[in-house]
């Protein structure tokens, strides 16, 4: 039976193969594509194995676990480059500030707010990527895509809060070529707002996750968020 250590080690190297092909495929450099190892329901123990085979950017989908995780962490010789990548409570983004490099899911002009308060009152700028729901499905979080331009002008009232790009996630498909539209429309929007200089960053484009990743790679992202593909079936 192969041992945790042997399992995340060789699944790591398998899906960053699979992310150089990808990236390959389309005359990218693979070193353009960063891979979030998506830790929901597994132990700190398995993140420090991932951490010694090199993975450094980990993320997390609920608040409590982050905290958990944030502190069991800390007494180890590691120094993991935490994101948040699950829906965010307004009442919640006080106990991630200061915590997390990167939130992945900013879906309304209240949350950006919320955390303009909370940042400046840490003296601190926090990045963030805006959450698009592409695909229009009512169970999808986030902005439409033709409030995005707003919310962004919005945005730039906020000192303390740095838009970096957009987050989207594709319905689960059996076949992920049937999500390349989703990512092509992020990354298509992603290009007109630069073009018309509505923000002055907008590089990172999160999207694509175990099922569909390889196509979102093809499609211009720049972080990918793998989980099982990485720890296995998750823990209950």
């Amino acid at each position: 039976m192969t041992d945790r250590k042997t399992l995340i080690e060789q699944n790591i190297i398998r899906i960053r193969e699979r992310m150089a092909v990808a990236a390959e495929v389309v005359g990218r450099n693979p070193n353009d594509v960063r891979l979030i190892a998506v830790s929901k329901n597994f132990p700190v123990s398995d993140l420090e194995e991932a951490y010694r085979c090199g993975q450094v950017s980990f993320g997390e989908n609920r608040v409590q676990e982050l905290q958990e995780k944030w502190r069991g962490s800390a007494h180890l010789d590691i120094e993991i480059d935490w994101h948040f990548v699950g829906m965010l409570q307004r009442n919640k983004v006080r106990f991630i500030i200061g915590k997390v490099s990167l939130i992945h899911s900013v879906g309304s002009i209240r949350l950006i707010r919320t955390i303009e308060r909370l940042a400046a009152q840490e003296d601190i700028v926090q990045d963030v990527l805006l959450q698009v729901n592409i695909s229009g499905e009512e169970t999808k979080q986030g902005f439409d895509p033709e409030q995005v331009e707003d919310a962004l002008l919005q945005c730039c009232e906020c000192p303390h809060v740095r838009v970096r790009g957009f987050m989207t996630m594709a319905p689960h498909y059996e076949d992920p070529e049937k999500a390349r539209p989703v990512f092509s429309q992020l990354r298509e929007l992603r290009d007109k707002l630069i073009f018309h200089r509505i923000a002055p960053d907008l590089s990172e484009l999160s999207m694509g996750m175990t099922n569909d990743f390889e196509v979102a790679i093809e499609e211009g992202a720049t972080m990918i968020r793998i989980g099982s593909a990485i720890f296995g079936d998750r823990y209950t």
